[in-house]
């Protein structure tokens, strides 16, 4: 029953410590020093990680948001892990599974010193394979994940877009929704796809090797 139920129950267990972090957080954001509390239009997650918040007061919220990502990882690897087992291609599965393991380490060190390039790193890691896995549900009949795969990347590439141009006036926001997506998504697909959705795909070929 826990192993078939891991996923949520790694993502609500992350869920409720998160909650916990945001709801004691003092205040101050980067648009405004001596706001009070974490508001969710101008706070990015990685506020609540500093042992001190924006409005220099001691930071409480900073051990429930660090135990709150360590659930994350490994609910993505379990995830990502599972979600190979169906998909009947083998680079494909080698990606989703050392994917899923790297990132672990990675989103680990987010709330370390190395924060900006572990964030890079993990982000590029998970959404790569999101990647992989629309790719696949693409070639099924799963019509709303098709959907819902191709919404959270655009939602996702929006989001690179508004750091690339400095606009940070809607990216806290963004930020938040592209959490919410990714995290029903991979709720749904662990959920509401099997195995059988994807057994009419053919595995590539491999080359064959000259005696």
């Amino acid at each position: 029953m826990i192993k078939k139920y891991s996923v949520l129950i790694g993502v609500v267990i992350s869920l409720i410590l998160m909650i916990i972090a945001i709801s004691i957080y003092p205040g101050g954001s980067m648009f405004d020093q001596y706001s009070v509390g974490f508001d969710w239009t101008k706070n990015f997650i990685s506020n609540l990680f500093a042992a001190k918040a924006l409005n220099g007061a001691e930071n409480p919220s900073r051990i429930w948001a660090c135990v709150g990502m360590i659930f994350l990882p490994f609910t993505y690897a379990i995830f990502f892990i599972n979600m190979s087992k169906k998909i009947p291609e083998k680079n494909a599965v080698n990606i989703l599974k050392y994917g899923g393991a790297h990132n672990i380490l990675c989103t680990f060190l987010i709330v370390t010193p190395l924060h900006d390039l572990m964030l890079n790193i993990s982000i590029t890691l998970f959404w790569t394979c999101i990647v992989v896995v629309t790719v696949f549900i693409l070639k099924t009949r799963l019509h709303f994940f098709k959907l819902f795969c191709v919404v959270c990347l655009l939602v996702f590439y929006y989001s690179l877009y508004l750091g690339g141009t400095n606009n940070w006036g809607l990216l806290p926001l963004m930020q938040k929704l592209n959490f919410i997506n990714s995290t029903i998504l991979i709720l749904g697909l662990e959920y509401f796809t099997k195995q059988e959705d994807f057994a009419h795909i053919k595995p590539g070929r491999q080359k064959k090797t000259s005696n």
